[in-house]
C-alpha cells in the first residue's frame, strides 16, 4: 500500500493542490499562544498526524510550516487552508448538500466561525478561550466537503474534529454524532490534554462550539437575564412581577459567553459595572450595543453607576481595567453592590483566561509565550487577593454567585482551602454557592426549564419574527415567575436586538414547552409559512451536563461527580433520531470537570420529524428532571410526580422515598456516630 493507491481509494479528501496563504485581516482578535511542550518524539508525531490530511506531493512545502506553527502557537492550525474572504452562516439554499440536514449544519459550523461572533476566528475558537469548531483548517474543509455529500441514509462521525467518514444508517438515524476530548479516566486531566492537543488528537468543543450549535452571545444574555432575576427575588427581595430597578451587579468578563452580562442587567432593569481587561472585547460589546458607556477611571465607573440607581434607571458600564482593582476600589469607598460575580474564562485559568491585577493584558500574551511559571504565580497570588476582596464584599451584604466559569474552583487550586465547604477538598462544593446550586439548579433545571433554541436557516428576519410570536404562543405568563420571564423575554425580544449572525433564538423553556413549540415551528414549516429551522440548546442544560462545579452543583446525594446523566442523555438523543449529537469533556470548566451532551434537530415538516419531537424533546429534559427528582430534589420531585400522573401507561419516573430526618439522626448516634450530628 502506498499513497497513489490510498488517494484513489477515497471519494471525499482535501485537493492535491496548494491553496494560497489567505491574508490576515487586521483588529482581528488572536488567539494568544497555548505553549509548546512537547517532547522530540511527540514533535514528530504531531507532523505526521497533521500531514496525513494532506496529499504526498503538499507534504515538503507544508511539514515546516506545520512545525512553524507548533512552536510558535502550541497548535498547528494549518492557516494556509482558511477559505478567503468572511465566513459567515448564509442562508441554507447558498449551500451545496444532498441533503437538508448536510446543509444546514455548514450554516451552523460557518455561524460560529463569524467575526463578529466567534472570539478568535483565525484560530477557529468561538467563545471560552478555547471552545473550538474543530482543531485546524484542514479539519474544516473536509467536515464540509463530507457534509456537502452527507445522504439521507448516512451519519458522518466526527472525533475531536476529525471526520472519521461516512456510514450507513438510516434516514431515522441521526446524521452526524460528534464527541470531542473523551480522554480515558487516567489521562483525564489537563496536562495530559494539553499535550493531546498539541498533538492534534484532542478538540476542546467546550459545548455549543465544537457541537456546532452557538448561536451568538444571546444564548447567554438570557440565562444570565434569569439569573439575575431569580437571584433579585430569592435574595433582594423584589417581588414575582419587579424587576432589579435600584440594584447594582458587578462583576468581570465581556467576551463571548460573558459579554452578555450588560445587556442582561439592563434587560433587568439594573445596573451593572462589568471589568475587561481586553479593550477589543469591550469594543465588540461596545458597537452592538450591549454595552452602554465605557470608562477606565473607577470613580467615573461608580459615580455614574450611583447616579442611575438612585434615579431608578438602567445602565450597563464597562470599566477597562482588572477586576481585582474595580473590587479593591469598591472596598475601599464602602460602595453598596448588590449582586456580585465572575465570568474570567477560569476553566482555562493559566492559559489566558484569567489576567491577574497588576499584569496589563499585553503583559499577559507575554508571560503566556515567555515565562508561563510566573504567570501562574501572579494568577495565583491575583486570586488569593480576589477572593478576599469578595469576602468582605459579602459580609457586607453582597450576594456573591460563582457564574459556572470555574472560578472558586480556580481560587481553590491557587492554594485557598478555606474557599472550600469541607475545608479539605473539593467534594462538597464551595462556601459561595454557584450560581446553578442556588438559582438555575432549583428555580430552573429541577422543573425542566433550559436554554432551548432555533436558527432560521432561511436567514429571513421575517422567519424569525414569526418564531417568535409563534412560540409566545405556547407560554402561560400566569402558570409560575419563571415563564413571566420566558413571555416578556421573547415579547421583547426583537426590541433588545439580540441577533448577532444568524437569524436564532433562545427562549428558556420546560420539556413540554419545548415540545409544543417545536411541533407548531415544524407545522409552519410543513404549511410553507416558514423555511427549515434548526432546533437545540445549549449543553449547560437539565440533562445534558454532569458538572459539580455547575450543572449538578445542586445534587447532594452524592452523585455529582457521576456522568451518568450525560451520557444517557446524549445516546438517547441518538436512538430517538435527532439529527446532531454530541458529547464533549470540559464544557464551561474546563477538562476532567464535566461532561456535556448535546443535540440538534432540523424541521423539514415531516411527520418523520414531528415523531421524533415527541419522543426526543421530552426525553432530552425529563431523564435529567429524573435523576435531579431521584438525588431527592423537592422541586424536580414535584415536577417528575406530575409527569407520572400526566402520562400514566406511557412513561414513569421512578421517585425517591424520603426519610425522617429524625430516624436517621437517632439511628446514627445509637451507632456511634455523634460527630456526624454537628
Amino acid at each position: 500500500m502506498n499513497n497513489h493507491d490510498i488517494y484513489n481509494a477515497m471519494l471525499v479528501k482535501l485537493d492535491d493542490e496548494l491553496p494560497e496563504m489567505p491574508e490576515f485581516l487586521p483588529g482581528i482578535r488572536r488567539a494568544p499562544s497555548r505553549g509548546f511542550s512537547l517532547t522530540p518524539a511527540q514533535t514528530e508525531t504531531a507532523l505526521k498526524n497533521a500531514l496525513r490530511y494532506v496529499p504526498e506531493n503538499l507534504h515538503e512545502i507544508l511539514a515546516p510550516e506545520f512545525l512553524h506553527e507548533l512552536v510558535t502557537y502550541g497548535r498547528i492550525y494549518a492557516y494556509r487552508y482558511r477559505p478567503p474572504g468572511r465566513i459567515y452562516g448564509k442562508p441554507v439554499d447558498a449551500y451545496k448538500g444532498r441533503c437538508l440536514e448536510g446543509r444546514a449544519f455548514q450554516v451552523m459550523i460557518d455561524n460560529n466561525l463569524d467575526f463578529e461572533i466567534a472570539l478568535y476566528p483565525y484560530e477557529l475558537v468561538t467563545y471560552g478561550e478555547t471552545g473550538s469548531v474543530c482543531q485546524n483548517w484542514l479539519q474544516y474543509r473536509l467536515i464540509k466537503k463530507y457534509l456537502e455529500v452527507l445522504e439521507q441514509d448516512q451519519t458522518l462521525v466526527i472525533e475531536s474534529g476529525h471526520p472519521l467518514g461516512l456510514f450507513p444508517s438510516k434516514p431515522e438515524a441521526p446524521r452526524v454524532i460528534i464527541t470531542n476530548s473523551l480522554m480515558v479516566g487516567m489521562y483525564d486531566n489537563q496536562a495530559d490534554w494539553e499535550v493531546a492537543a498539541q498533538m492534534g488528537v484532542a478538540n476542546y468543543g467546550q459545548m455549543t462550539a465544537g457541537g456546532w450549535m452557538y448561536i451568538g452571545p444571546q444564548g447567554i444574555v438570557h440565562g444570565t437575564f434569569n439569573t439575575l432575576m431569580t437571584a433579585g427575588r430569592l435574595k433582594l427581595g423584589i417581588p414575582a412581577d419587579g424587576d432589579l430597578t435600584g440594584k447594582l451587579f458587578v462583576s468581570s468578563g465581556l467576551g463571548g459567553m460573558s459579554g452578555a452580562q450588560p445587556k442582561a442587567i439592563e434587560i433587568a432593569g439594573g445596573v451593572g459595572v462589568i471589568a475587561e481587561v481586553d479593550f477589543s472585547r469591550i469594543k465588540t460589546r461596545f458597537d452592538q450595543g450591549w454595552v452602554s458607556r465605557i470608562t477606565d477611571n473607577l470613580e467615573e465607573a461608580f459615580q455614574l453607576a450611583d447616579n442611575y440607581r438612585r434615579n431608578g434607571k438602567s445602565i450597563s458600564i464597562a470599566y477597562y481595567g482588572n477586576v481585582v482593582d474595580l473590587l479593591e476600589y469598591a472596598v475601599e469607598k464602602s460602595i453598596e453592590i448588590d449582586l456580585l460575580s465572575d465570568q474570567t474564562s477560569c476553566h482555562a485559568v493559566y492559559s489566558g483566561g484569567y489576567c491577574p491585577q497588576g499584569v496589563s493584558f499585553a503583559e499577559r500574551e507575554t508571560l503566556l509565550v515567555t515565562d508561563r511559571m510566573r504567570f501562574k504565580q501572579e494568577v495565583d497570588k491575583s486570586l488569593r487577593k480576589h477572593f478576599e476582596l469578595i469576602k468582605i464584599l459579602v459580609d457586607r451584604g453582597a450576594y456573591f454567585f460563582d457564574y459556572g466559569n470555574s472560578f472558586m474552583k480556580a481560587v481553590f487550586d491557587a492554594g485557598v482551602k478555606e474557599i472550600s465547604r469541607n475545608g479539605v477538598d473539593d467534594k462538597d462544593g464551595f462556601i459561595f454557592p454557584s450560581y446553578v446550586e442556588d438559582i438555575m439548579g432549583p428555580q430552573m433545571f429541577d422543573y425542566g426549564y433550559g436554554p432551548f433554541r432555533w436558527v432560521c436557516l432561511s436567514g429571513s428576519a421575517e422567519d424569525l419574527e414569526k418564531t417568535d410570536k409563534a412560540a409566545m404562543s405556547c407560554i402561560d405568563p400566569g402558570r409560575r415567575p419563571q415563564d413571566r420571564d420566558n413571555y416578556i423575554w421573547i415579547r421583547d425580544a426583537q426590541k433588545h436586538n439580540l441577533v448577532v449572525g444568524t437569524k436564532a433564538r433562545i427562549l428558556y423553556q420546560d420539556a413540554e414547552g419545548r415540545r409544543d413549540i417545536a411541533l407548531l415551528f415544524n407545522a409552519m414549516v410543513r404549511r410553507g409559512e416558514i423555511g427549515p429551522i434548526m432546533l437545540g440548546r445549549d449543553h449547560h442544560d437539565v440533562s445534558g451536563t454532569d458538572s459539580p462545579f455547575r450543572e449538578t452543583a445542586n445534587i447532594k446525594d452524592g452523585s455529582n461527580i457521576m456522568a451518568d446523566m450525560a451520557v444517557q442523555c446524549f445516546a438517547g438523543n441518538a436512538a430517538r433520531g435527532m439529527s446532531l449529537v454530541a458529547l464533549h469533556n470540559g464544557g464551561g470548566v474546563g477538562i476532567g470537570k464535566a461532561i456535556n451532551g448535546g443535540f440538534g434537530l432540523v424541521l423539514d415538516g415531516s411527520e418523520r420529524v414531528d415523531n421524533i419531537i415527541k419522543s426526543a424533546m421530552m426525553w432530552d429534559v425529563m431523564g435529567g428532571v429524573a435523576r435531579r427528582s431521584w438525588a431527592r430534589n423537592p422541586n424536580a420531585m414535584l415536577t417528575a410526580l406530575e409527569y407520572n400522573h400526566a402520562h400514566r401507561g406511557s412513561a414513569h419516573i421512578t421517585l425517591p422515598y424520603i426519610p425522617s430526618e429524625k430516624l436517621i439522626k437517632e439511628t446514627l448516634a445509637r451507632g456511634g456516630f455523634e460527630q456526624c450530628l454537628n
